[in-house]
C-alpha cells in the first residue's frame, strides 16, 4: 500500500494493522526522541516531537481537572496525556495531545485491564495544534487533500465532547465540539473562545480553563 510521509512508502501491510501491531514506528526507522506516527483517515501521519509551549498549553489543561479532584475528591474526570487511542472502526489509530476519562477507565488501567484506548473509554479528547500538524485536527478545509481528519475520526468514533486549541495566529482561539454525528463523522459546535478569555467547560465536566496567557505560535 503506498501513502505519502515524506516520500512514497509500499508497507507489507495496512498502516492502521502495523500500528496495532506497534510495527510501524520501526518499518519506518522512527528515531526514540518523541517523533509521533498516527494512522489518520488510513494513511500514517509522522509529526515531529511538540514544543515546550505545546506542552505547557496541555499542562493549564490538566492542572484545571487536577484542581478540580482537589477540591471535590467525588470530582469523575481524570486527564492522561499522549496515549494511544484505537479507533478500530475506522481504521484509525492516535496519540490525543490529552484525553479525559472517567475514574472507572484509570482503575481498570492501573489494574492491567487497558493496553490501549477506545473511543467508548474517554469523555473528551484534546488536541492544541502545532505547525506541522494543525490541518490533521481540525475540519477538514474545502480545497484540501486530506480526505479525513482527527476532527472526523473522533466523531465518527463516537467521543462526546473534542476541545481544539488552535495556536495558529490566523485562527487562534479554543474551540469545543460535541454531538457527534457519527455516521456522517462531524460535530456541532458548542463553544467557542479567545485567547485571553475564560474557557467554560459545560457538564458533566464544570471546569473552567483560564487562557490568559496563552498567545499563537510565531
Amino acid at each position: 500500500m503506498a501513502v505519502e510521509a515524506t516520500g512514497h512508502w509500499t508497507l507489507p501491510d495496512s498502516p492502521y494493522a502495523m500500528w496495532v501491531r506497534g510495527e510501524l514506528e520501526q518499518y519506518l526507522r522512527i528515531p526514540d526522541d518523541g517523533t509521533r506516527v498516527e494512522v489518520i483517515g488510513g494513511d500514517f501521519v509522522v509529526s515531529p516531537a511538540p514544543a515546550v509551549t505545546h506542552a505547557v498549553f496541555l499542562s493549564h489543561i490538566e492542572r484545571r481537572f487536577t484542581l478540580a479532584l482537589g477540591s471535590d475528591p467525588a470530582f469523575p474526570w481524570r486527564a492522561l496525556q499522549t496515549v494511544n487511542l484505537d479507533l478500530v472502526e475506522i481504521g484509525d489509530g492516535y496519540i490525543p495531545d490529552l484525553v479525559i476519562v472517567g475514574t472507572e477507565v484509570e482503575e481498570r488501567a492501573l489494574n492491567g485491564d487497558v493496553s490501549r484506548l477506545h473511543p467508548d473509554h474517554i469523555g473528551m479528547a484534546v488536541e492544541v495544534t502545532s505547525p506541522s500538524n494543525a490541518r490533521y485536527d481540525r475540519r477538514p478545509m474545502f480545497g484540501r487533500q486530506i480526505r479525513s481528519t482527527k476532527w472526523n475520526g473522533y466523531a465518527r468514533g463516537g467521543v462526546p465532547y473534542y476541545l481544539l486549541v488552535d495556536r495558529d495566529p490566523r485562527l487562534s482561539g479554543v474551540t469545543l465540539f460535541g454531538e457527534p454525528n457519527r455516521g456522517e463523522g462531524t460535530y456541532e459546535v458548542l463553544g467557542e473562545w479567545k485567547f485571553g478569555e475564560t474557557v467554560r467547560l459545560p457538564k458533566p465536566f464544570d471546569v473552567e480553563i483560564d487562557t490568559g496567557k496563552w498567545k499563537p505560535w510565531e
